[in-house]
């Protein structure tokens, strides 16, 4: 009975034993136990639980041959009650978390961790550092990573941006300690860096201004104006991504970490000898390579361009924009009016390969040469008449007559009209001929002397009638004027009181003054004796005729340009 009851006791105090090691023992923690027996299939392991513990023979890895019973083992808790009642336990959670506690322990964000890609994930790679970390996309190299893959299986050093050991997370960076070794390289490469040196480099990437290339540690810019002597459109037509390339150090600026190169510097600057082999008046051939409206660029060389202005084109035409002559492609001979090394500019003249017509017009057409061409064009100040192809020469309004004062070309002429003129003069530099229509006859002002006298009396038409007086047109268009106090030996108010225009007048010539072209006539005393007259000096003025004459003429004449515009004269 009392054996009975002491098994009985005992039992339960293995109970109670048991439960308070149960109790002592967490899920997701490490736990250490001992080998209680081994067969072929695995390992019971006590970890002073009420039940053992199996661990699978293929779990234990190498293991399983060193192991023997009684051998201490730490493993992994992951459930206290499997579905059969047993506890639930990993080895490789257990080292993973071991290796967890590790890193913990002994890393802190900012520090290096050796580690190797695994595998790829949504959004980067899976590296091993003892645990799973993640290493996003941007931070895997220093540049756009075109395929991931690519870094499958490396063993590197990576940086550790963040760690977090409750919920198991490492994030970590390759980029930044790439960065960080580039930086150091670039400060040592700057320092070796001299301009005017050469140093080979691989495109690393074009843009439109250029193209970046890595010096083994830093990258330069080669500008695509430093690539070619020549015009060049694009960058991609000189270098390619990837090209190995040898460049000149053309400019270190240390503190902005900033190196110009050149590629075009590696040979002779064409410009340095262009002077001699293009001297000023020589004939050249070369390809127009760009039209601009105001003239062509022309190529004579690699690195040698010209430029044909628009003015130097043709020797007639007017040449608003360059297109209308040449075009891209076109092969052209030019004469070179001009070089400027220091300004790396040509001048070219495509016109002066031909024979330059205005000089031949010279020689041909010398001043007294009489012409006939068709009016072709009217401007306020004068008319431009044809004289052979596409020249023309101008007659100006003060050349039209001798006898009359033209304000407007089109008061004589009209566009298409013929004409015939003399040649006054050929300006072959400024490409200028002046005609003249009134020295086709001799100027009648001239003999006017000769033809009349003071104290004569003439016959005229009147013409034109003004406040002041009426204009009466004599033998060869010759105007006199009769102011209106010549009209009558009476007072006149009125200038149509005594005349009107058309009819024929007699009158007694007062005054003549050939400088200013002026005959001042009078109806007054036409009975009375004309020798008194005809005693005063030709020229010499009768009293205050002279002056009243002027004023006439003068209001004469403006009254002649208001009238060109449109305006009539208001009568007397």
């Amino acid at each position: 009975m009392s054996n009975h009851i002491d098994l009985e006791n005992m039992s339960s105090m293995d109970d109670l034993l048991s439960q308070s090691t149960a109790a002592e023992i967490k899920e997701d923690k490490l736990v250490t136990g001992h080998i209680a027996a081994k067969n072929e299939n695995g390992v019971l392991l006590d970890i002073g639980f009420k039940s053992e513990a199996f661990i699978n023979r293929a779990e234990l890895g190498e293991k399983w041959e060193t192991i023997s019973i009684g051998d201490e083992l730490e493993v992994y808790l992951e459930r206290m009650d499997d579905e059969e009642n047993f506890p639930s336990v990993s080895l490789r959670k257990a080292e993973i978390q071991k290796s967890w506690d590790s890193i913990v322990q002994n890393y802190n964000e900012g520090d290096v961790i050796k580690g190797t890609i695994k595998n790829r994930v949504k959004g980067g790679l899976i590296v091993d550092v003892g645990v799973e970390a993640f290493l996003p996309g941007s931070q895997v190299d220093l540049g756009q990573v075109r395929n991931l893959d690519d870094f499958l299986g490396i063993e590197d050093d990576f940086k550790i941006l963040k760690i977090n050991g409750e919920r198991r997370n490492i994030v970590l960076s390759r980029r930044e300690l790439l960065e960080a070794a580039r930086a150091e390289q670039r400060a040592a490469l700057l320092e070796e860096l001299v301009p005017n040196t050469r140093r080979i480099g691989k495109v690393k990437n074009i843009t439109e201004f250029g193209a970046f290339v890595d010096l083994n540690g830093m990258d330069g810019l080669l500008h695509i104006t430093d690539m070619s002597w020549k015009r060049i459109s694009h960058p991609s037509e000189v270098v390619q991504v990837d090209q190995e390339i040898e460049v000149m150090i053309l400019d270190v600026d240390k503190a902005r970490q900033r190196v110009s190169l050149g590629l075009k510097q590696l040979e002779g600057n064409p410009w340095d000898t262009v002077d001699v082999k293009y001297p000023k008046d020589s004939r050249v051939k070369g390809r127009v390579v760009n039209v601009m409206p105001y003239g062509a660029f022309v190529e004579l060389e690699e690195g040698i361009e010209g430029l044909i202005h628009v003015s130097e084109m043709s020797w007639t035409k007017k040449v608003n924009k360059a297109s209308d002559i040449v075009k891209e492609g076109d092969e052209v001979e030019a004469v070179v009016l001009e070089v400027s090394k220091e300004n790396k500019k040509i001048s070219l003249g495509l016109r002066q390969c031909q024979e330059n017509p205005w000089e031949i017009i010279k020689e041909n057409y010398p001043p007294g040469t009489r012409i006939k061409g068709v009016v072709r064009n009217m401007t306020g100040y004068g008319a431009f008449v044809q004289i052979k192809d596409d020249i023309d020469g101008m007659i100006h309004v003060s050349d039209m007559s001798w006898i009359r004062k033209v304000n407007n070309p089109n008061e004589i002429l009209h566009k298409g009209m013929e004409v015939e003129a003399v040649i006054l003069e050929v300006d072959a530099v400024n490409q200028r001929i002046s005609l003249s229509m009134k020295k086709l006859t001799e100027d009648p002002w001239e003999a006017i002397q000769n033809k009349y006298k003071v104290g004569d009396v003439v016959e005229g038409k009147v013409t034109k009638k003004a406040s002041f007086g009426a204009f009466v047109e004599l033998e060869g268009g010759i105007d006199g004027l009769i102011h209106i106090s010549e009209l009558s030996n009476d007072h006149v108010a009125r200038v149509s009181d005594v005349v009107k225009e058309g009819d024929i007048v007699h009158a007694r010539v007062k005054n003549i003054n050939p400088e200013d072209r002026r005959i001042g006539l009078s109806l007054r005393d036409l009975d009375s004796d004309a020798s008194a007259a005809a005693s005063t000096e030709p020229g010499e003025e009768l009293g205050d005729f002279g002056t009243v004459l002027d004023k006439a003429i003068s209001e004469s004449q403006e009254a002649a340009e208001e009238a060109a515009a449109g305006e009539e004269a208001p009568e007397a």
